[in-house]
């Protein structure tokens, strides 16, 4: 994705529509970010089918109205659907292979029994008792990282 700037509009669409996924991890379909665009205001009627149009690239003269919308619903500048700003392009896309990277880590994570079972008892926890946890976890978390970056002697000098 990175450094290529001048993407067709269907390529951008086709990067948003993989990277940005709906809550439980799947990807968003066309007729729910159609429907999304309209209930948004931007335009009045959108079909599934045009965005298709728009993802395999037979269409490719939408509307001011569907780019508004499409840049609201995938949290882009709409300016990221054209070439004019190569330095826009670039840092949008930096950011949706960052975001890519991080759902990857959290999969991985999410795959470890051991933090399973403790998303699954902070789950149960009352609000009070779940910022202790976090609280807590927040200086475990930040011993750890001094930890790592201080020298593995404690800095005292040899000898």
């Amino acid at each position: 994705m990175a450094g290529q700037a001048t993407r067709t509009l269907a390529a951008k669409l086709n990067d948003l529509f993989a990277t940005k996924k709906r809550p439980d991890g799947k990807e968003y379909s066309n007729e729910q970010v159609a429907a999304a665009i309209i209930a948004g205001g931007y335009v009045k009627t959108a079909s599934q089918s045009y965005i298709w149009g728009l993802r395999n690239g037979t269409k490719n003269n939408p509307t001011k109205g569907y780019l508004e919308g499409l840049a609201a619903f995938f949290e882009v500048p709409v300016a990221y659907f054209f070439d004019d700003d190569v330095e826009l392009v670039r840092q949008v896309d930096q950011q949706l292979e960052a975001l890519k990277a991080e759902r990857a880590r959290m999969a991985t994570l999410s795959g470890d029994e051991e933090i399973q079972l403790l998303a699954m008892r902070a789950g149960q926890l009352s609000p009070e008792r779940l910022k202790l946890v976090r609280d807590m976890l927040d200086v475990v978390y930040q011993q750890e990282q001094a930890e790592r970056r201080s020298p593995p002697d404690g800095g005292l000098p040899s000898g």
